[in-house]
């Protein structure tokens, strides 16, 4: 099933579109809805549906600049433009930023029916295509991408001085001169399944056609080195370059990806200081089962040091990085695999058992003093010498004391808003909190509150909250709602504008998606006064 976002000025085509297209039978779900470009380019970047419905003119950001915009920040989606001008002009221009479909208004929902299934048929068309591994297996072996790679592998080495990466860059059509440059690496995890490597590779390189300078340095590597003119632009663009790798590859089932993604530089001799910025950053992020996107300072200043004027990362102990964002399910996988290094040394069980209980205390208290506590204040009772002996006694001790350690460590840590951007985030809440009821808030609006990147900040604030930040938004108003309907007899369309929304319509659509009933019906269930007929 493919999800479909629909941009239009005009009430009624978005009311139209919406309630007279039978999504619940269709091959297509109803992703949401903005009334003008700027505010939808924002929800697009959090929802990240797979067909766009715009219209051409609309105020503040046209249908064609949203449209080219979209294009950039995530290539994979399909466009389909809707216009009440027959106007050769605006379809040229369409076509050139690699728009699917064109359709003139007035149209009927079994046209846009039927212009959505072309589109469907075509993404398919491309998923088979991407899912062809020998074809993957011929583009790899060829001359002209074989001394490609090889020439950005030599850049991103430090192997070739500035003025020979430039050289050797326009003989391949590579564009290498920007103000800033950023290295991401990409790991791609899948569970020694050769099949899906090749085939989550295949997706991913046919994603981008081309576009940007990316190459696997090795068969489950992925580096890519991206370029800007600022370096939040430089940022935005590698967090959005990551976003889609991991959209593409983890359309492959059991295929995870870990990308971690270095601090701009601004010379061209820089990037391999990049790249081996990222690569160390890589090495000390294994999330068991998850995909993670990661940049430098998502480990926090205290762990990069000058090293002749470039910045390296220091080797730290791979379990803080790794508790830092694991989750409940991921306990019982750690305490396994604590065990297999046990082994079956029965005489010497003790002995080894109480050096990896101190390696989890160690790094237990290193994760706490991340995020700004004390584990004497925290768990006082780990570091007590008759623990330590206490827990080894027996293989079923050491197990369970293990976990009681590790829960208490993420019931702490949830506590404190999870990661390392526990106060952007809280800053972030307070700021949707405070402002839900303005219709125009958004991703952008709040990312620029707490002084981040667009993309950036959607990254973090999913990883950190487990949703994506329309979800939280949503919730917020739907919540305040809730408290409307039920302790007032007001209108459920001026609580629809008092909540944020600019669309009673829509509102009650989200309401009912979200609740399982109509505002009308969820009052009556609720409300504390008689409910008017």
């Amino acid at each position: 099933m493919y999800s479909v976002f629909i941009v239009d000025d005009e009430v009624i085509v978005r009311e139209g579109l919406r309630k007279r297209i039978d999504w619940e039978h269709s091959a297509f779900s109803f992703a949401g809805e903005a009334g003008d470009g700027e505010i939808a380019l924002s929800m697009i970047q959090d929802i990240k549906p797979d067909i766009l419905i715009t219209d051409i003119r609309m105020p503040f950001m046209d249908g064609l600049e949203l449209a080219r915009e979209v294009k950039k920040i995530q290539p994979w989606i399909k466009i389909l433009i809707l216009s009440g001008h027959d106007e050769f002009d605006y379809a040229k221009k369409a076509i050139s930023i690699g728009v699917e479909e064109y359709i003139l208004k007035p149209f009927t929902p079994d046209e846009i029916l039927a212009s959505l299934t072309k589109i469907a048929d075509a993404l398919d068309k491309e998923s088979r295509e991407s899912s062809d591994i020998s074809r993957m297996k011929r583009e790899l072996e060829s001359g002209y991408n074989l001394a490609r790679d090889k020439m950005l592998t030599d850049l991103v080495l430090g192997a070739m001085d500035s003025s020979r990466a430039m050289e050797k860059a326009g003989e391949f059509g590579i564009k290498l001169r920007s103000r800033f440059y950023m290295v991401s690496v990409s790991e791609i995890n899948s569970s020694d399944d050769m099949d899906k490597l090749l085939e989550a590779k295949s997706r991913i390189s046919s994603s981008f056609g081309g576009e940007g300078i990316c190459f696997f340095i090795s068969p489950e590597t992925l580096v890519a080195i991206v370029q800007g003119q600022t370096a939040q632009a430089c940022e935005d663009a590698a967090f959005s370059f990551a976003e889609s790798v991991k959209h593409e590859g983890e359309k492959v089932e059991g295929v995870r990806i870990v990308t971690a993604i270095s601090n701009p530089v601004e010379h061209i001799a820089s990037i391999s200081d990049a790249f081996k910025e990222a690569s160390h950053l890589l090495k000390r992020c294994r999330f068991t089962g998850l995909s993670r996107i990661v940049s430098s300072n998502d480990v926090g200043e205290d762990a990069l040091v000058s090293d002749g004027g470039s910045l390296v990362l220091q080797e730290n102990d791979p379990l803080v990085d790794r508790l830092s964002y694991a989750g409940e399910s991921e306990i019982d996988q750690i305490v396994s695999e604590y065990i297999s290094l046990l082994g079956n040394n029965g005489g010497s069980f003790s002995i080894i058992a109480s050096y990896l209980l101190v390696d989890v205390i160690m790094a237990v208290s290193k994760v706490i003093e991340s995020l700004g506590g004390d584990v004497k204040q925290v768990m006082p009772e780990i570091l007590s010498r008759s623990f330590v002996e206490n827990a080894v006694q027996s293989q079923e001790r050491f197990i369970g004391e293990v976990k009681v350690i590790l829960r208490k460590l993420l019931d702490w840590r949830n506590s404190r808003s999870s990661g390392r951007y526990s106060d952007v985030i809280l800053r972030a809440k307070k700021f949707i909190d405070e402002n839900y009821a303005d219709p125009d808030i958004c991703l952008r609006s709040v990312a620029q509150e707490v002084n981040f990147s667009p993309n950036h900040f959607s990254t973090v604030f999913s990883q950190d909250c487990g949703m994506t930040f329309i979800e939280y938004l949503t919730q917020v108003r739907i919540a305040q709602a809730k408290k409307l309907l039920k302790s007032t007899d007001r209108k459920s369309a001026d609580i629809a504008y008092e909540v944020g929304f600019n669309d009673p319509h829509y509102f009650s659509f989200i309401f009912k998606k979200e609740v399982s009933l109509s505002p009308r019906e969820w009052r009556q269930k609720n409300s504390l006064f008689p409910v008017k007929s």
